[in-house]
Parts: structure tokens; C-alpha cells; sequence
């Protein structure tokens, strides 16, 4: 019997390595290591971004290119995890009263004197560059399996950069790259790809404060990556916790509020 045979028999795999002198990889070196890191920063990335809990906060977008005028809406938004979500149109006083109820990847929109409300698509465009999903879904965590792709160095600090993979079709984009600061794990900016890995448009998280607890980010600034100089801004404001019971998320309620 050899040496080393013989040393299998009686030491585990752990001491064997130990008294050879081989280097034992840490947990974030194996991949099972770093999909469970990748997991966990976009999970604290998306706590930055909005809160678990039962949430509501008013959105003013404001949408230009150069062929365009400016357009603004405003819109308020009811959120309770990554699958439950109510957006109210405030502005134009043209669509007000319209609103849209998101369950899951399902996807409606209510609207005065209609009697059955319109199925939507998150990915379709609410306005300028902003698609339903951006305002309906809240996370990422729930839509995208995330994988660590390198780190990368902008304005002088460190961020983690992922990749994310749509778990299926229903999601709004079918892959996402994520910059998230090392430091602080706040969102730093996102690009986002079609079905045909051809990039649709970015977005820049800004202007970080404190809201509803934790500082988030209140401006965001997404780009049309096809059509340069076309752009929507989305403000953040008037965030706070609320207990929204299960009832709000319903389509029978919702007509009652039309």
C-alpha cells in the first residue's frame, strides 16, 4: 500500500490537503461559493433601492430627446414584496384615474369607462424609456439568477459588477449588468439587454438620501442606448413604509376605487 494511500485511510480529505501542504479554497472561491455572494449583494443592493415592507411613493418622470419635446407625468405607486404593486397615474389630469395592478408577472390596467381592464406586458414602454417593469417590479433578487463577473474601478472606488439572467421570459429584460459600489453595496448604474443580447438603454442611480429608513437613491437617469440623446429622468419622493393588506392588490377592489 502507498504512503498516500494510506494517509486517505486515515485522515479526511481536509487533513490530508493540511498535512501535504495544499491550499483548501475558500467558500467565495468555489462557484456554489459565488453564487451564493453574487446572491447575497443583489439582495442588500435591492434593500438600497426600495424597502421589503409594504411601501408607497410618488414618481415625477420627466422624458426629452432632441426631436422632442419635454413630457412630464407623475405617477404613485403601491409596492408589498416583488409581487404585488399598484400604479396610479396622478399626471396628465388626462389619464388620471387610470391605474395598473401588477400580480406576479400578470399585468393589468384599469381604465375609466372600460368595464374589463387591458392585459400589458412588463416590458412594454410606459413612457419615454421607462417600461412597465421598471415602476411595477420592484427587485431584481425575484427575476434574475446573478452571477459575480469581475470588479471594475469608477470615479476612484470600487464596484462589483454582476450579470443577471432573466429566470424566464415574463421578466422585463432578459439579462442585466450591475454596478454595485464595493463599500456601501448601493446600485451605481445598470445596463439592459434584449432577448438578442443587443443593449436597450442604461440607467444611473443618483442623488442618494435618506428616505423611508436608509438612503436611497431619489434620481434616476435612464438612457436610450439606439436613439442617442433620448433620455427619462425618474425622481423619487414622499417615501414611506405602509401596511398594505392583500385586499389593495385586487382587481375587485380596484374597480371600487375607479
Amino acid at each position: 500500500m502507498s504512503v498516500l494511500t494510506l494517509l486517505c485511510t486515515r485522515f479526511s480529505l481536509v487533513n490530508l490537503c493540511l498535512v501535504m501542504g495544499v491550499a483548501i479554497p475558500a467558500l467565495a472561491e468555489s462557484p456554489q461559493g459565488e453564487d451564493a455572494f453574487a446572491r447575497n449583494l443583489l439582495e442588500r443592493s435591492d434593500e438600497i433601492r426600495f424597502p421589503r415592507k409594504g411601501f408607497q411613493v410618488d414618481i415625477n418622470i420627466a422624458s426629452s430627446g432632441p426631436e422632442q419635446d419635454m413630457e412630464t407625468r407623475k405617477y404613485r405607486v403601491l409596492s408589498k414584496g416583488n409581487e404585488n404593486t399598484v400604479i396610479m397615474i396622478l399626471e396628465p389630469a388626462s389619464e388620471r384615474g387610470q391605474i395598473m395592478l401588477m400580480k406576479g408577472h400578470d399585468l393589468w390596467v384599469f381604465m375609466p369607462n372600460v368595464s374589463q381592464p387591458i392585459r400589458l406586458g412588463l416590458a412594454q414602454r410606459l413612457t419615454g424609456e421607462v417600461a412597465n417593469g421598471d415602476l411595477a417590479r420592484a427587485n431584481f433578487a425575484g427575476d434574475y439568477n446573478p452571477k459575480l463577473l469581475r470588479s471594475e474601478r469608477l470615479d476612484g472606488e470600487e464596484h462589483h459588477v454582476l450579470e443577471l439572467l432573466a429566470v424566464d421570459r415574463g421578466v422585463t429584460y432578459h439579462r442585466v449588468l450591475l454596478w454595485i459600489n464595493k463599500a456601501n453595496t448601493r446600485p451605481r448604474k445598470a445596463e439592459f439587454y434584449s432577448l438578442s443580447n443587443r443593449l436597450m438603454k442604461t440607467c444611473a442611480y443618483e442623488q442618494f438620501r435618506n428616505m423611508a429608513g436608509k438612503r436611497r437613491p431619489t434620481r434616476l437617469v435612464m438612457q436610450d442606448a439606439l436613439r442617442p440623446g433620448e433620455q427619462s429622468v425618474l425622481e423619487y419622493g414622499q417615501m414611506k413604509l405602509r401596511d398594505l393588506p392583500d385586499k389593495v392588490f385586487s382587481k375587485d377592489y380596484l374597480k371600487k376605487l375607479q
